[in-house]
């Protein structure tokens, strides 16, 4: 083989180290892992920004930039040439270095994707139902692993780095908002998801609250302005979300942080006080029912989850309903934490993303937010398929993302 360094844009041709915190130092692997981040956050870097950036010398961050381009983590790209100064190389991210797996466990369809480094879904497979059952999970799941991987080469299934799965909690619990038969969902009260698929798949497997698999991918992934801090909303059949503080998952104590459609909205009604739990306003299986209600046929909703059917009225009915719930929810997470943005995404088109969004910053200007630091409001960048690739990129955080814990585990030194 040669010896000469690649070419701008040339991947390694070699499978990338997909073990990598067992292997090295902690400060070498956080200042890895680092570099990576900022060329993710930022699309693409040069080498003298990255050092400016973390404040790491010149030197260390050509050592370390020269690694991964090696391991093809990075790319080179075309030289840039500025007015002032001498010209630069900035790295990205190549796609084809590392591959996942996600699976979305929903209540209305599940999806199983195959996602590259950045983001993008390579292959997938999407089924719709009336309501999950775990038997019919694991059937899916087997026969889906084969079709999404059987056809790639023995160098790219080795870049396969696990399998994510982003789920509802506590399934069982939602038989009557899922419309589902008595009991026929207490079959999952003693599933155990993650072990079941570990079962059929030859990889490690990761499993995540669906909400905050979703602000994964908006965090990992997402094509949004680099935030540090700030809610994540996502509105599938149910809502949910996700926290990200200092530019990291929020998981929780129990994996449960951002359960945003459990918050209680109040209200007072003369000397007592009634709460409603915003799921019941501000997602789709509210809209679902309404539509059956008046007999349409809801089912455009999960089938084509970028290109609804023309619902009329019924969805701008909706999109005002839950902007409401959107704005108190908003103003609430503001007032215990100074967030940067409130991040709104969902499984529907991008035009209805855009109405609900502009409908929950007008709602959010009518409140009374005297003491509170203003946010924005955003529109989440990955849509409908965030759960999935949320799920796809848990087994990439774990392996690639900036992660602080890093410097004080112990290991064999790299």
């Amino acid at each position: 083989m040669s010896s000469e360094p690649p070419g701008p844009g040339a991947p390694t041709a070699r499978p990338v180290d997909l073990a990598r915190g067992t292997n090295q130092s902690g400060t070498r692997l956080y200042n890895e892992r680092l570099l990576l981040s900022l060329a993710r956050r930022h699309r693409s870097l040069p080498k003298a920004e990255m050092a400016r950036l973390t404040g790491l010398s010149p030197q260390t961050v050509s050592v370390i930039v020269n690694r991964l381009e090696a391991e093809g983590l990075l790319v080179r790209q075309e030289l840039q040439r500025g007015k002032v100064g001498q010209p630069s190389v900035p790295y990205t991210p190549n796609p084809d270095a590392v591959l996942s797996l996600g699976l979305k466990i929903g209540r209305r369809s599940t999806d199983l994707v195959l996602v590259d480094f950045l983001g993008t879904v390579r292959k997938r497979l999407h089924r719709t139902h009336r309501y999950p059952t775990p038997g019919e999970l694991v059937a899916f799941v087997r026969n889906g692993i084969g079709e999404l991987t059987d056809n790639l080469s023995a160098l790219d299934k080795s870049r396969i780095c696990g399998l994510g799965i982003a789920t509802p909690f506590e399934l069982w619990s939602w038989e009557r908002e899922v419309g589902a038969p008595g009991k026929a969902m207490q079959a999952w009260r003693n599933f155990d998801t993650a072990a079941e698929i570990s079962a059929v798949s030859q990889w490690p497997v990761r499993l995540c609250n669906d909400g905050t698999a979703a602000c994964a991918a908006e965090c990992f992934f997402g094509r949004l302005e680099p935030l540090s801090d700030f809610l994540y909303v996502f509105i599938g059949s149910f809502i949910g979300g996700g926290i990200v503080l200092g530019g990291n998952v929020v998981h929780g104590r129990t994996g449960n942080a951002g359960a945003v459609g459990s918050l209680p909205i109040a209200r007072i009604d003369g000397d007592g006080i009634s709460a409603q739990q915003l799921i019941r306003t501000a997602s789709l299986y509210v809209l679902e029912n309404r539509l059956k209600q008046v007999g349409k046929d809801a089912a455009g909703l999960w089938r084509w989850p970028n290109n609804w059917p023309d619902y009329g009225g019924y969805v701008s009915t909706w999109i005002e309903q839950a902007a409401g719930g959107l704005a108190v929810l908003a103003a609430s997470a503001m007032s215990i934490i100074d967030f940067e943005a409130i991040v709104i995404d969902g499984a529907f088109p991008a035009p209805v993303r855009t109405r609900l969004v502009e409908a929950a910053a007008r709602k959010l200007g009518q409140l009374d937010l005297q003491g509170l630091t203003p946010a924005r409001v955003l529109e989440g960048s990955i849509g409908p398929d965030a759960r999935a690739i949320g799920g796809a990129a848990l087994p990439m955080m774990a392996n690639f993302a900036r992660d602080h814990e890093i410097l004080f585990r112990t290991g064999p030194a790299g």
